[in-house]
C-alpha cells in the first residue's frame, strides 16, 4: 500500500454498501444512533479504491452520514474527472458540501484557485513540504505561504497549511510549526491540525490549540494504534479503537476555534476502507460537539 508521505512527494471495486462490523461488541456500541452533526470525511482515506468510482464511494459515504467532503489531487485530479461545478452538485445533491482539498501549491496553482473558487470550495491546503534542514527554511515557507494565501484570498478562498509530525518537532530549541503559525498573516493563512500526527509527535493537540486559538480550522481526526507494529512505530486504526481520546479532545477543541472535524484513515484493520469510513461516521456519531 502506498504510503501518504511517499503519495504527497510525488504530486503524490467498491465494496458492498451494506458493511458488517466483525467484532458484535463493536456492533452493539455503534448501532445506538445520536442526534446528526456536521462532520467530513478526507477522500485520501477511500484511495484504493475511489479511482474510477468516485460517485459510487461518495454516495456511500453520504449514506453513512458525512455531510462534508474534503478532496485530494489524485489520478483523476481533485474534482474526479468532473468540472469543479459539476462535483459541487453532485455532491450537493447528496446533501454534502466540499469544504477543502490537499493539492501541491506548486504546480498549477492559478488554475487551482480558479478552480477551487468555481466549486466553492473555502480552503485550498497545502499537504506536504516535508522536513526541512533549518528554521531559516521554515521561515521561507512562511513567506510562501502568505504569497499563495494572498492569490487564494483575491478569488474569496482561505489557503491552509496541513501538518506531519515534523512540524512538531524542535530544531534547535524551536518548533518549526511556531515558525509557520509566526511567521504567517492571521488573516490569510490558517491550519489544519493533523491530531494523529500532533500526537505521533509527542504533543498534545489541545495545548497548541490553547497557544493559538483561532488559527487551526480544520482538523484531521484519525486514530493511533496503541500498539503500532510496523518499523515506523505509527498506524491509523478505526475511530474509536486507538489511543487518542477525542471524546474529550473534539469538544475541547471545537470550544477553541475549530470548525471542520474530518475523519482520515490510512490503515485498515478491517480491510476495508469504506468499512472504517463507516466505523467512523459511527464513532463521531455520538460525540457530542
Amino acid at each position: 500500500m502506498q504510503k501518504r508521505r511517499e503519495f504527497l512527494k510525488s504530486v503524490g471495486c467498491v465494496a458492498g454498501a451494506t458493511v458488517v462490523v466483525a467484532n458484535p461488541g463493536w456492533a452493539a456500541w455503534f448501532s445506538k444512533e445520536p442526534t446528526a452533526k456536521k462532520f467530513g470525511i478526507q477522500l485520501y482515506t477511500l484511495r484504493d479504491i475511489i479511482n474510477g468510482k468516485a460517485k459510487e464511494v461518495i454516495t456511500a459515504l453520504a449514506k453513512f452520514g458525512y455531510t462534508q467532503i474534503e478532496s485530494y489531487e489524485g489520478p483523476q485530479g481533485i474534482y474526479w474527472d468532473m468540472k469543479p461545478g459539476e462535483f459541487k452538485k453532485f455532491t450537493a445533491d447528496l446533501g454534502m458540501e466540499l469544504i477543502s482539498t490537499h493539492c501541491n501549491i506548486y504546480t498549477n496553482f492559478e488554475q487551482k484557485v480558479e478552480e477551487a473558487a468555481a466549486a466553492n470550495l473555502k480552503y485550498l491546503i497545502c499537504p506536504w513540504v516535508g522536513p526541512q534542514r533549518s528554521i531559516d527554511n521554515y521561515k521561507k515557507l512562511a513567506t510562501v505561504f502568505n504569497e499563495k494565501a494572498k492569490r487564494c484570498a483575491s478569488y474569496g478562498v482561505q489557503f491552509a497549511y496541513h501538518n506531519h509530525d515534523y512540524s512538531f518537532k524542535k530544531m534547535n530549541g524551536v518548533y518549526p510549526q511556531d515558525i509557520l503559525m509566526q511567521e504567517t498573516d492571521p488573516a490569510l493563512v490558517c491550519f489544519e491540525m493533523d491530531m494523529y500526527w500532533v500526537v505521533s509527535a509527542g504533543e498534545d493537540p489541545l495545548e497548541w490549540l490553547k497557544k493559538y486559538p483561532g488559527r487551526f480550522e480544520l482538523s484531521h481526526i484519525k486514530d493511533r494504534s496503541q500498539f503500532p507494529i510496523n518499523k515506523e512505530k505509527y498506524e491509523s486504526v478505526d475511530l474509536g479503537t486507538g489511543s487518542i481520546d477525542f471524546k474529550q479532545l473534539i469538544p475541547d477543541a471545537k470550544q477553541l476555534g475549530l470548525k471542520y472535524i474530518l475523519m482520515e484513515q490510512e490503515f485498515y484493520p478491517g480491510g476495508s476502507p469504506l468499512l472504517a469510513a463507516e466505523v467512523g461516521a459511527s464513532y463521531l456519531k455520538k460525540i457530542k460537539f
